[in-house]
């Protein structure tokens, strides 16, 4: 009895071995259930393996800093290591990290207070005793592990979460700007409950914690609605210049199956006749024919298979095509690698500009054409954007043409800015370069994007 009697004591009075006893145990737990929710919350994605490395480190550093680092010192500890260990362990996005880290925590802070109060207004408890009595600290914790279980169990079932990988540019930009804000703004509401814990009656302070929380999910969710909108229009519009291109690639398929009985006839003419001369000149406009059905099946998002580079790539070629420009294309390169070396905002215009002088100086030229190659040089460790056309002016001077206001064209208005701009975003990178040169028949553009 007298040994019950002690345990009693022990956990019911403020003890600190005890409070650092149980701690050790909680973490493990908190962090488990805390993984629970925001992979599934995020739709992070991570191995077993990692998951455990994750769960076995994450609870020791935040014991140990808890117990030999002072606060507020051990928090931030806390949460830059938890931080690292979802981005490098579990292997996601910094921004997923770090919404990884905080939205638990923000979570945690509301079911504390109302737990609190429950506390205070059902057993009249004080937030100190539940503080440093272990009993009243181990109860509170696993209830409140409990409930953030069950919020995951909820997420879950209703398949619930939020895609941050849709984020891009200023949709980016703009939601990490409202998150922050909405965090602020419940962050100072929690303090100012807290601190009037004693004369805030509790229906309010459940009503404004609901209402915060609810405000701020439905505004991240309306952003997130909103840039998946704008994805789905960009995909459709994808759609619809890869239909435009079926529908081209069709036509001339069709022709040239219509025409084979008259092509095989003429050939055979040909070599009757022993002219080879004449051969080589018709096979050379047959090839002609036979490029554009190449480069249209090219022009396939399976193949260009970024979004923005399909984009740029299709309306440039249909805006070549129109002016009876033959634009030949070549991808050897999974282009998502362009946009893990570098902004593929920047890239767009890059490539933009440089397909609208190829068009702009080809279409003055008997023989209109452009070649664009996609390559990656493993052994070089860069990825080559080629881009060639026929061109009249061949004089151009190579040395000035990236100066501001310079044009080869006689009427200068709006133009000599194109290249000036490239090199400004040249600049800004330290793996980028780009080759100008020229011979009798084309114009060359050759840019590297060297792997980081």
């Amino acid at each position: 009895m007298n040994i019950l009697q002690t345990i009693w004591n022990a956990v019911s009075t403020p003890n600190e071995i005890l409070i650092n006893v149980s701690g050790f145990f909680l973490c493990f737990i908190e962090a488990f259930v805390n993984m629970k929710l925001f992979t599934t919350l995020l739709n992070i994605e991570a191995s077993k393996r990692n998951k455990i490395i994750y769960l076995v480190i994450f609870p020791l550093v935040g014991f140990i800093s808890r117990i030999f680092i002072p606060n507020p010192y051990a928090t931030f500890i806390n949460m830059i290591t938890a931080i690292l260990l979802i981005k490098f362990v579990l292997k996601t996005t910094f921004l997923k990290s770090i919404f990884a880290e905080f939205i638990p925590i923000f979570i945690m802070s509301v079911l504390e207070l109302v737990c609190f109060r429950f506390y205070l207004n059902v057993f009249n408890i004080t937030y100190d005793d539940i503080i440093n009595i272990p009993i009243y600290r181990f109860l509170c914790s696993i209830f409140i592990y409990l409930l953030l279980f069950l919020l995951y169990k909820l997420i879950k079932y209703i398949k619930f979460n939020i895609d941050l990988d849709i984020l891009n540019g200023k949709s980016k930009i703009l939601f990490i700007i409202t998150a922050i804000l909405g965090l602020c703004v419940i962050a100072c509401q929690l303090y100012l409950i807290s601190f009037y814990s004693d004369v805030i009656p509790v229906l309010i302070t459940i009503v404004s914690i609901i209402s915060l929380l609810g405000y701020f999910f439905i505004s991240v969710y309306s952003l997130l609605s909103t840039t998946k909108l704008a994805t789905t229009k960009r995909d459709l519009q994808v759609e619809q210049w890869h239909n435009k291109s079926l529908k081209i690639m069709h036509e001339n398929i069709r022709i040239f199956k219509h025409d084979f009985n008259n092509i095989i006839q003429s050939i055979g003419g040909y070599v009757d006749k022993n002219d080879i001369e004449g051969l080589r000149k018709y096979y050379k406009d047959l090839l002609i024919d036979c490029k554009i059905v190449t480069s249209l099946t090219t022009l396939d998002p399976n193949v260009i298979n970024n979004p923005a580079i399909y984009n740029i790539l299709s309306s440039k070629y249909h805006k070549a095509s129109d002016l009876n420009i033959l634009v030949n294309i070549e991808a050897f390169l999974n282009l998502d690698e362009i946009e893990e070396n570098m902004r593929i905002y920047d890239f767009t215009k890059i490539f933009g500009i440089l397909l609208d002088n190829a068009i702009e100086a080809s279409v003055e030229c008997d023989k209109k054409e452009i070649n664009i190659y996609f390559r990656k040089e493993v052994k070089m460790n860069r990825l080559l954007i080629i881009i060639e056309n026929t061109y009249k002016n061949k004089d151009v001077n190579l040395d000035k043409i990236y100066e501001k206001n310079y044009t080869s064209k006689t009427d200068n208005k709006n133009h000599g800015f194109g290249l000036f701009e490239v090199r400004k975003i040249l600049k800004k990178y330290d793996n980028l370069n780009l080759f100008t040169t020229k011979d009798d028949e084309y114009f060359k553009q050759q840019f590297e994007i060297y792997i980081n």
